[in-house]
């Protein structure tokens, strides 16, 4: 299937000005090339300029249809949106490739095939939720342990594979691919073995892998898992960052938040939580990292970096617990304030030093997507396929609302001034 391609009008008068030099120019992981929902950098000497209102007929350069299911994210580089997609039963997984000017598909080719995936047992999830990684000349196109694969972006030649990766995800794979160094880091929490694996990203061989050293807290009388181990699992996708003088990889997991040496996986430091099931993707600034625990007895700690080993009594500096820490969407943290986007759609504004709260405000629906900021905006994209956007600020301020017809599970994706924007059925380009 090529998929239906729309293209519309623009006016020129609905169009941002195009402000080339200073604009992000890819989005190559979840969350951005900064990981953390940032289109630009603290110090851009201009901010990236979106187009901040649009409609199924105002703003849209071109709509294509995507064949089967999938919330992976795009992922933009070099005229290239890449994204994944899988057969609803999950038997059939592919790489999808979009060309950014035209919306035209330049590739759809099946990866890898399985005979018996386990049934997803919710509606909420897909086989095809883990978001790709890119760079100059190779995507990485990953769907947990039913095969990991990189290719060529320029010939779509399959330069290597991997499919012997265990992983019992129960619900479906979520946590993304990321690209650190020489490293492709893969995450994988699921009812039966939690690790976290590092391939050589030129060949796919495993540099390092190193399992989970959690003290669980699902056992029933018999000191078995409870529910075949569904409380173990995470849908979280790591975060690197500089702290302590050291390249820290920090996870979520079921039950603790673990921090690994990214060049070796050599585990740093650890902390115990009540929760599970955890998706936010972690947020680092100002000496702390900020963290979301999952579902259960779920809080938001901020964790200063510098520890060793358990560090659960003296490395909290604050936390937050009940209705305002988001299950899926990851916060936002920008110019000193902390914005969590609840899945019920309120957004909470706190102080990131302290966690003293700033506001509250609510822009309505249900949220999976992870918020993006640009240009002191904040988008906020529904499952009922409203795309909110907000001031980042220290009051609650709404500036436009847009509607598209289907709803979001994938968050939104950046490259230029365009937005790409990937609904349950389509993907748009939104301006630029």
């Amino acid at each position: 299937m090529t998929g239906k391609v729309w293209t519309g009008l623009l006016f020129a008068a609905l169009l941002l000005p195009t402000l080339a030099a200073t604009a992000a120019e890819s989005w190559p992981e979840f969350r951005g090339p900064f990981g953390n929902g940032m289109v630009d950098a603290p110090d851009a000497a201009a901010p990236t300029a979106l187009p901040v209102t649009w409609s199924e007929t105002e703003n849209v350069l071109w709509k294509t249809e995507i064949p089967h299911k999938g919330w992976s994210t795009p992922v933009v580089l070099n005229g290239q949106v890449w994204l994944t997609t899988a057969t609803p039963e999950g038997h059939d997984y592919f790489a999808l490739c979009v060309d950014a000017e035209t919306g035209a598909v330049l590739f759809n080719e099946r990866l890898f095939h399985s005979d018996n995936p386990e049934p997803l047992g919710n509606e909420v999830n897909c086989y095809a939720s883990p978001t790709p990684a890119i760079e100059p000349g190779r995507v990485y196109l990953h769907f947990g342990s039913y095969g990991t694969a990189c290719l060529d972006t320029a010939t779509f030649a399959v330069l290597w594979k991997r499919e012997d990766l265990p992983c019992r995800h129960f619900r479906g794979p979520g946590s993304s691919a990321i690209l650190f160094e020489n490293l492709l880091i893969l995450t994988f929490d699921g009812a039966d073995v939690q690790y976290t694996a590092a391939l050589d990203k030129a060949t796919g061989a495993t540099v390092w892998r190193t399992d989970r050293s959690t003290k669980w807290k699902d056992l029933d009388d018999q000191g078995r898992p409870q529910r075949e181990g569904d409380f173990r699992k995470s849908f979280c996708t790591p975060l690197v960052f500089d702290a302590a003088g050291r390249k820290q990889l920090v996870t979520t997991s079921s039950y603790a938040v673990f921090s690994y040496d990214a060049r070796t996986g050599e585990e740093l430091w650890t902390i115990d939580h009540t929760a599970y099931s955890p998706a936010p993707r972690p947020v680092f600034a100002d000496g702390l990292v900020y963290v979301a625990t999952g579902r259960g007895k779920s809080s938001l700690l901020a964790v200063r970096p510098d520890g060793a080993g358990d560090v659960t009594g003296s490395h909290i500096a604050w936390e937050l617990s009940g209705k305002a820490v988001p299950l899926e969407p990851s916060p936002i943290l920008h110019e000193g304030l902390l914005y969590l986007l609840s899945n019920e759609g309120v957004v909470t504004c706190l102080e990131a030093a302290t966690g003293a709260e700033v506001w509250t405000g609510r822009v309505g629906g249900g949220y999976m997507a992870s918020p993006i900021l640009a240009n002191g905006l904040i988008y906020c994209s529904s499952t009922q396929g409203r795309t909110t956007v907000i001031k980042a600020g220290r009051a609650f301020e709404k500036i436009a609302e847009n509607r598209l017809d289907e709803g979001f599970m994938a968050s939104p994706a950046v490259a230029g001034n365009a937005l790409f924007l990937r609904t349950k059925t389509h993907l748009y380009r939104i301006g630029g």
